[in-house]
């Protein structure tokens, strides 16, 4: 981590804080508590924030403040603590979702367990009990990148493409977990199936996940899913949540 954190601009108004050049739990660790602590120092001339897996995005207005004056506060802020060790923002969801692995529903789970080095049965029991963290959301509304898996599960991904997964599919690659909001192709292979929408354009609160929630994806057979599939008109897909403190 040497090298790191950098402060780069992006384009005429954006400021990138990036923690690594790589994913790292530490650096995804550091970009979420640095973008709650800006969030929280309320500057009035950043009018908005995001993070990637590794870096804390930041909008600005240069009419209203320099740029030489926001990096040296931005400067200032990192080094007040150490952000790699920092602790996680508060208000984050830990969502327990419903999932059926293996079957027709999501047929990979067998070659993503070989490459994985277990049995099928021991793939269900390792990503069922696995509990992942939103590392960021992206490519599709509301779509989390969740992570990280034990380090067997850094599994490439494929050299062709599936033609097509439908939404709430689980799909897995490179120590990552993703839900997908909507039927796509998809490189990553198709290992588990909720009803879990990750976008929900009429609700309040558009994108169900946000970057820090935390996941877990019990496995329920068959039936338990198509219930949940005839009975909820939520989106919620069966799932629990909770609010971290």
């Amino acid at each position: 981590m040497t090298d790191f954190p950098q402060i780069q601009t992006v384009g005429l108004s954006g400021i990138l804080v990036r923690f690594a050049a790589t994913m790292s739990e530490p650096a995804n660790r550091a970009a979420l508590s640095f973008r709650a602590a800006v969030d929280n120092a309320e500057w009035p001339e950043v009018s908005e924030t995001s993070t990637s897996l590794v870096s804390t995005f930041l909008q600005l207005d240069l009419v209203r403040v320099p740029l030489d004056q926001m990096i040296e506060r931005l400067t200032d802020l990192l080094a007040t603590r150490d952000w790699y060790t920092a602790d996680l923002p508060s208000g984050r969801t830990l969502w327990h979702i419903p999932t059926v692995y293996g079957t027709d529903l999501a047929p990979q789970l067998e070659e993503a367990a070989d490459l994985a080095g277990v049995d099928p049965d021991e793939a269900i029991a390792q990503l069922s009990q696995a509990r992942v963290r939103v590392l960021t959301i992206g490519f599709a509304p509301g779509q989390p990148y969740m992570g990280e898996l034990p380090e067997n599960w850094d599994i490439p991904r494929q050299q062709g493409l599936t033609r097509s997964v439908p939404a709430g599919a689980l799909i897995v690659a490179i120590r990552q977990l993703i839900i997908f909001t909507n039927a796509s192709p998809t490189g990553w292979r198709h290992v588990g199936q909720t009803a879990f929408k990750t976008f929900r354009p009429t609700s309040e609160k558009p994108f169900a996940l946000s970057p820090g929630d935390e996941l877990c994806f019990p496995s329920v057979p068959r039936d338990a899913l198509e219930k949940i599939l005839t009975s909820d008109g939520t989106g919620q897909g069966g799932a629990d949540a909770q609010v971290l403190t």
